[in-house]
């Protein structure tokens, strides 16, 4: 029997471009997920470091759990859930070395997330960029976190204490040119960052105008004595530099002893359920502040758009909450913008894209922010957020004036 030579007919060229495009736009596809530990098909899995329900900012950890919980009732990000996994603390350096080795080592996240405090960021900072983990949204305002070249795997969030100093200074230098000024402040980087903000822009007349330099510990059961020592000194501005348990008490204090100076204070402290009611409403009237969020429990904001959204959230999502406690909007904003810098790593999730990303924001503005303030970031600008406007405690609540201010010097 005759062998039969078969040969094939060519393939028309339109056949062999479309079977090429296809194996192409599957390889892309296969291509385009890219996995580091911490992230699959199904699962994102975020570390975070708290100091703990005890204190004045365990809601903002509960409010990130809770945004995060409603965003995967919706379905996820890009189809992907949030494994929200956090850990307490407790403040303390040494321990949070040890929960953030635990996410990472143990529970292998993806990114640490907003972690809180500058002593106990401090002290993974290093660690976390050797490992190349994403240290993203640090929950403090020191300048330290704006460092790319040396951390590019260290990003904060909010305004830094540095550039809110600097806007204090610009408000005193206009309002109170010959003013006698005492700084209270912590005795670790936080307060030292104020400290060094405010004289970035009282530049030579520092020395004349800062009159008393008066610093406090963490462990001190009172501050009274510090500020009866700053009112004996004659001053008749004071910047207070303290976190929320330390601030009820000086302006308690500053009450008690008919001390009335320009009293301008930290934007750490101004909530209103942590800080101005313990220390008394009426002692409160009056301190100034800086501030970029919305303060959710006043009726200005009752028509605002992204207000809607963040009520809504509320009542489903943590009802009861006390939402005059701005730690509750802060914590939003910064969980809306992990959900953003996620979305945009499409199904990309190594570290190295989470970096870019955050690095990528371009106008971001979430709900809870004041109007006009937006979150920019680039490869060279690792800080979010860097304006802010001053507001006046007066008949129990926070009222804004004058323009948005940026926090660099001279400008």
């Amino acid at each position: 029997m005759p062998v039969m030579n078969l040969r094939l007919a060519p393939r028309p060229a339109a056949l062999s471009l479309a079977v090429a495009l296809l194996a192409a736009s599957a390889s892309a596809a296969f291509a385009q997920k890219k996995y580091d530990t911490g992230a699959t098909d199904t699962e994102i899995k975020i570390g975070n470091v708290e100091s703990g329900p005890a204190s004045a900012y365990g809601i903002i950890g509960k409010t990130e759990e809770a945004y995060f919980k409603m965003i995967n009732d919706q379905g996820g990000i890009n189809g992907r859930k949030i494994n929200w996994i956090s850990y307490d603390d407790a403040y303390s350096p040494p321990k949070t070395v040890e929960q953030t080795r635990k996410l990472i080592e143990s529970d292998e996240v993806l990114l640490v997330f907003n972690a809180l405090g500058t002593p106990t960021q401090t002290a993974v900072q290093k660690y976390q960029n050797t490992k190349k983990v994403p240290q993203l949204f640090v929950a403090t305002g020191a300048s330290k976190w704006n460092d790319p070249k040396n951390f590019p795997w260290t990003m904060g969030f909010q305004p830094s204490y540095r550039a809110e100093a600097r806007i204090f200074a610009k408000y005193i230098l206009k309002n109170k040119p010959d003013g006698k000024v005492a700084v209270f402040y912590a005795n670790d980087d936080f307060g030292k960052d104020y400290l060094a903000g405010l004289k970035d822009v009282f530049g030579d007349k520092a020395s004349k105008m800062i009159i008393m330099e008066e610093s406090y510990e963490t462990s001190e059961p009172s501050i009274d004595n510090h500020i009866v020592k700053m009112k004996d000194a004659g001053a008749d501005v004071l910047v207070n530099i303290s976190t929320p348990k330390f601030a009820a008490q000086a302006i308690k204090k500053v009450a008690e002893l008919g001390w009335k100076p320009m009293h301008l204070m930290t934007d750490v402290s101004i909530s209103i359920g942590a800080v101005m009611k313990p220390a008394g409403l009426e002692a409160s009237e009056g301190v100034l502040s800086a501030g970029y969020l919305k303060d959710a429990s006043d009726p200005q904001w009752k028509d605002d758009a992204g207000m809607k959204k963040f009520m809504a959230f509320i009542d489903k999502y943590m009802p009861g909450a006390n939402v005059a406690d701005s730690n509750i909007p802060f914590g939003y904003a910064a969980a809306q913008t992990m959900v953003q810098v996620l979305k945009q790593c499409g199904d990309n999730l190594t570290r190295e894209n989470v970096m870019k990303q955050a690095a990528s924001l371009k106008d971001f503005a979430p709900d809870t922010l004041l109007p006009g303030i937006k979150i920019n970031t680039s490869a060279n600008d690792f800080a979010p957020i860097e304006q802010s406007k001053m507001m006046r405690f007066k008949n129990g609540q926070w009222e804004f004036f004058g323009d948005v201010i940026g926090g660099e010097v001279g400008g």
